[in-house]
């Protein structure tokens, strides 16, 4: 089976993502996160946040925009019915904080063919209104059978 690499590098547009404080509490509420950074202004603040502090893996809420069209480009050709979820990796810079506005672009970093299978590797990069950097993802799916 050969992949076509003919898309590594290919940057898809930016998505914008405002940053609510009542996403936040609810996100940290359903994961288990019980700091209380992630529920009270008062207590982030005096932890030295600037408002409610997401969550790390908050920033799949605001990656999402950015990596469903590259995901779902059909000049990539994956077959979302073969699709596996192979790995996250995050690496955070600034938290985000309620009121914030994230910035994401994705970008096709890698293509190839390993064991029958295709491995479809994105990295994400997110800014925040500032243009500080928050997080670099990379996103590794793997479609079974090519």
């Amino acid at each position: 089976m050969a992949v076509d690499t003919t898309n590594i590098g290919k940057t898809y547009p930016p998505f914008e993502y405002e940053v609510g404080r009542e996403k936040i509490r609810e996100y940290a509420s359903a994961v288990g996160e019980g700091s209380p950074v992630h529920q009270d202004r008062e207590a982030a603040r005096a932890a030295g946040f600037r408002d409610v502090v997401a969550p790390p893996m908050f920033a799949v809420v605001y990656s999402a925009g950015a990596m469903a069209p590259a995901i779902l480009d059909p000049e990539l050709g994956i077959n979302l019915m073969m699709m596996l979820h192979g790995s996250q990796e995050f690496v955070w810079a600034e938290p985000v904080c309620a009121g914030d506005t994230v910035v994401t672009t994705a970008t096709v970093k890698d293509v190839y063919e390993k064991d029958g299978k295709a491995f479809y590797v994105f990295e994400s990069n997110s800014r925040n209104q500032d243009a500080t950097d928050v997080v670099r993802g990379t996103w590794t799916n793997i479609v079974r059978g090519g």
